[in-house]
């Protein structure tokens, strides 16, 4: 091991080592009574007593720097709260701890007790009295003026990343406060948050490939769920009739600035509700978590504002492509002869060939108009081809109940009122069966279970998924995915890629 270590490393390991021999012991016995933030905050009024009358502090962090002057020095300490300036001299802690405290390095967690004064610069400090090492730091960290700029590290390094740019610790806080948010949000209104399987004999409830495993002592093959979606109807047929999850779903797809492939999903149904009724419902979640978490409903994203302000523009699919692309009005989109033409001319060539309908209408939206809607949009009357799950509209049966809501081109929300008739049902199932034999990875299995469930009876029920990853990405401006997780999925690195030893 030793031979693969740096300079700086076998030097740290040489210190430890010597600690070691002293009898060094990892302590536990830390008793933290202030925090950076807190002497930070009461250094003014603690410099109007007498020394001795001041108020003893303990705190405990990880030194970011050292400035070394001769019988004393002054390093900064970080903790959860922020950073705090301490000054350290000899003959307040001794010859002998002030030797120890000279071989500290950055990135040492210490513990440190003394009292506020303010230096002549006027930087709140802590006058240390006594202080100890914690915990030896056995890696240089980088070079804090630069930062920890490469991307591949800092996701792959996620502690270091938070160690080295505090600032990206405030994403996380936010997606915490996103999730405590919505958890409120829906017991308020009466809704039980449950907790449904993560592995099923079937994948269904959305359009994905799955990632398969086998259970050993069953002898079965199953999957990660792509979806919350049919065990919460089935709950709505139980009789709970306002339900939601907040879960982990997997998806066997590609990687990029919006897909991770297991990412966090908010799935809710509420029975005697129509699709209609969980577009004001969104409108109010997420306008609200705008000016809560992010701190208005006017969020900068890239160098684009989005307006969360209510209301919010409602499109069909069709008046969409009609809106955000070059075709005529005089293109006839409800007819597939019109879609396919509309699709010849925007080059999507492929998908001119379709002899679905509403999968060529579905290519043109998809290919060259989500990305262009910038404001929040409901994309409603989806064609049924592609909507297993939705309910009819009654007033043209080619398209369904549906919505969805795109915010800075991409989907963030996904919502319908829910197909409740079991027949219909069934046979949506076995289209997507048949989709699944010609090729088609992304298609649902049949649930049988499921389609029993709604032959006791489905409510009138509407329900919406909304990815919480992207939702965190608008309320702090993340350019990726990446950057609101905080162990996105990579390729393994050589040093834990099986062989490579």
């Amino acid at each position: 091991m030793t031979s693969e270590l740096t300079d700086q490393e076998l030097v740290r390991r040489g210190k430890l080592a010597e600690l070691r021999k002293r009898g060094y012991p990892y302590p536990n016995d830390v008793v933290v009574t202030a925090t950076a933030a807190r002497i930070t905050t009461d250094a003014p009024a603690e410099v109007e007593k007498d020394e001795g009358q001041r108020q003893r502090l303990t705190i405990a962090g990880r030194v970011l720097s050292m400035r070394h002057m001769g019988k004393a020095a002054f390093c900064h300490v970080q903790d959860a709260t922020g950073r705090v300036q301490l000054y350290v001299r000899r003959d307040d802690i001794g010859d002998e701890a002030f030797g120890l405290f000279k071989a500290f390095d950055l990135g040492d967690l210490v513990e440190a007790t003394g009292y506020c004064f303010i230096t002549k610069t006027g930087e709140p400090s802590l006058h240390v009295e006594s202080i100890r090492l914690l915990v030896k730091c056995l890696h240089p960290l980088p070079e804090k003026w630069h930062g920890l700029k490469d991307v591949e590290i800092r996701y792959r390094q996620r502690y270091l990343d938070l160690i080295v740019n505090p600032d990206i610790k405030d994403v996380f806080i936010k997606r915490a406060k996103t999730i405590s948010a919505i958890r409120r949000f829906f017991d308020d209104r009466g809704y039980v948050e449950v907790e449904t399987p993560v592995l099923s004999a079937i994948a269904s409830g959305a359009a994905a490939r799955p990632f398969k495993t086998h259970h050993n002592a069953l002898g079965v093959d199953l999957h990660c769920r792509v979806a919350l979606e049919l065990p919460l109807k089935k709950l709505v047929v139980g009789g709970i009739e306002r339900v939601y999850e907040l879960g982990r779903v997997f998806r066997n797809e590609g990687i990029s600035t919006e897909h991770n492939p297991e990412f966090t999903m908010l799935e809710f149904y509420e029975a005697y509700a129509t699709y209609e009724t969980l577009m004001e419902l969104t409108e109010e979640l997420i306008s609200d978590l705008a000016v809560n978490v992010g701190g208005g409903t006017k969020l900068q994203f890239g160098e684009t504002e989005i307006d969360f302000s209510r209301p919010w523009k409602r499109l069909t699919m069709v008046d969409a492509i009609y809106e955000y692309s070059s075709i005529d009005r005089s293109v006839d989109l409800l007819t597939l002869e019109g879609a396919q033409a509309a699709a010849r001319q925007l080059g999507y060539h492929d998908a001119a060939t379709l002899t679905d309908h509403g999968r060529v209408l579905y290519e043109i939206f998809d290919r060259g108009v989500e990305e262009q809607i910038v404001h929040p949009t409901f994309i409603t009357q989806h064609p049924r081809s592609i909507s297993p799950l939705a309910r009819p509209n009654m007033a043209d049966e080619r398209f369904v109940d549906r919505f969805e809501l795109i915010v800075a081109g991409m989907e963030l929300a996904n919502a319908f009122s829910e197909l409740n008739d079991s027949d219909d049902q069934r046979e949506r199932f076995e289209a997507q069966v048949l989709a699944r034999q010609s090729g088609d990875e992304e298609a649902m299995g049949l649930d049988e279970d499921f389609v029993t469930a709604l032959e006791y009876g489905l409510p009138p029920t509407a329900g919406e998924g909304i990815g919480i990853d992207r939702l965190v990405m608008l309320l702090t401006g993340a350019q990726s995915i990446r950057d609101v997780l905080l162990f996105p999925t990579l390729r393994p690195s050589s040093a834990h890629t099986p062989g490579s030893q």
